[in-house]
């Protein structure tokens, strides 16, 4: 039987690999700073700035009624149109 002597590196270069793979996949998945910690946090930042831009869009539609319900004839429309408010001695007909 031949065996071949297998010439071994460092000692201390396995250390430094087992070490390192162990700090990547605790980084990676254990820590609470973690990359999917990451992904979370990023994707949950998107939607709260999607849900922003709708409610900005939101706000400016109320702001343009707000002003347009100054107007008395504006408001009796609206509240006739929203919440079918009438006149005395009104007969109201919904057609739909």
């Amino acid at each position: 039987m031949n065996f071949k002597k297998v010439k071994l590196k460092s000692p201390y270069s396995y250390a430094y690999a087992i070490i390192s793979l162990f700090f990547l996949v605790w980084m990676i998945f254990l820590d609470t700073h973690s990359l999917l910690v990451h992904l979370e946090l990023s994707k949950e930042i998107e939607n709260l700035n999607e849900r922003k831009k709708f409610l900005e869009s939101e706000i400016k539609k109320d702001n343009k009624l707000i002003i347009d319900l100054n107007n008395i004839d504006s408001l009796e429309k609206f509240a006739r149109e929203k919440y079918r408010h009438k006149k005395n001695n009104e007969t109201i007909l919904i057609v739909e």
